[in-house]
């Protein structure tokens, strides 16, 4: 005798309840989208992989807020806890449990000073640009994930020396002018 399916087949939902969508926040927190190849280049990524995981989000009930934010100033940093450039955060939390850096050459000519910028760490590799799986696996680790408070809450901030370098370089330079003698 076969077996059956047919009330398998006739599967309804118990409720007509819509739930309403749970957000994400994607936050991407960049210093330059002009000259920097590494915040340009990670943002181009991060674009990519968003496009492609939204429908799965939203399949599984969320829905993405993506928030792009220029550390323009140390009061904006200050502001976001704003730890190296560029960071992605989702829900609060950055994707990277710690911070390592290496001199960018691109930061580093917008403030006429030597500035440290991210690198990503993936699978033994250092990265100025972050690959696609690094950041499709970290968002839906973070989404997926324990729902911990954000990590930023937990500890004092103070801004970081390489920031702080930054933002006194690109005030000092852009105060500058090729009248004065500071050329």
């Amino acid at each position: 005798m076969p077996l059956d399916l047919s009330p398998l087949i006739k599967y309804h939902p118990v409720t007509d309840e819509v739930r309403e969508p749970r957000p994400v926040l994607v936050e991407y927190l960049y210093l330059d989208l002009q000259v920097c190849d590494r915040c340009i280049g990670t943002e181009e990524v991060l674009d990519e992989v968003l496009s492609k995981l939204d429908p799965v989000l939203q399949l599984a009930g969320y829905a993405l807020d993506y928030r792009k934010i220029k550390m323009e100033t140390v009061d904006l940093a200050r502001q976001y806890r704003f730890e190296s450039s560029p960071t992605i955060r989702v829900n609060g939390r950055d994707i990277c449990f710690n911070v390592q850096e290496n001199p960018c050459n691109c930061c580093s000519a917008i403030s006429g000073s030597i500035v440290d910028c991210r690198i990503f760490e993936y699978e033994g590799q250092s990265y100025e640009v972050p690959p696609q799986e690094m950041l499709a696996e970290a968002i839906l680790k973070a989404v997926f994930g324990s729902q911990d408070a954000p990590c930023c809450a937990e500890k004092a901030y103070s801004l970081p020396k390489n920031l702080e370098v930054f933002y006194e370089g690109k005030s000092n330079k852009s105060s500058c002018d090729c009248a004065s003698s500071c050329c």
